[in-house]
């Protein structure tokens, strides 16, 4: 079993970046693959990005894509998620999971432990 804390979230201006962590313990993160996921207010929870176990894979969201970047290092047990170009549209909690079952995920049914989530809010 692997518990995951989010952390790197705040307040920033349109255009402005933040990066996410996503610090792992317990089972080391190497044996996951690792999503990023969002949830704005009165919106369902999306898919954002995801990392394989070696970090050699990645996937986006179309809605992201070009202007985030998830990495890991695994020695840290750690999942980045740097966010550039940041737009009003990506408020929301952001929350990492980790899955024992898919190589790479796109969903969050494919996903076994989550985070508490951390919130980012971007002004206009």
């Amino acid at each position: 079993q692997v518990q995951l804390v989010e952390s790197g979230g705040g307040l920033v201006q349109a255009g402005g970046s933040l990066r996410l962590s996503c610090a792992a313990s317990g089972r080391t993160l190497s044996s996951y693959a690792v999503g990023w996921f969002r949830q704005a207010p009165g919106k369902e929870r999306e898919f954002v990005a995801s990392v394989n176990r070696s970090g050699g894979s990645t996937h986006y969201a179309d809605s992201v894509k070009g202007r985030f970047t998830i990495s890991r290092d695994n020695a840290k047990s750690t999942v980045y998620l740097q966010m550039s170009s940041l737009k009003p549209e990506d408020t929301a909690v952001y929350y990492c999971a980790a899955s024992s079952r898919y190589w790479i995920v796109s969903a969050g049914t494919e996903c076994d432990y989550w985070g508490q989530g951390t919130q980012v809010t971007v002004s206009s």
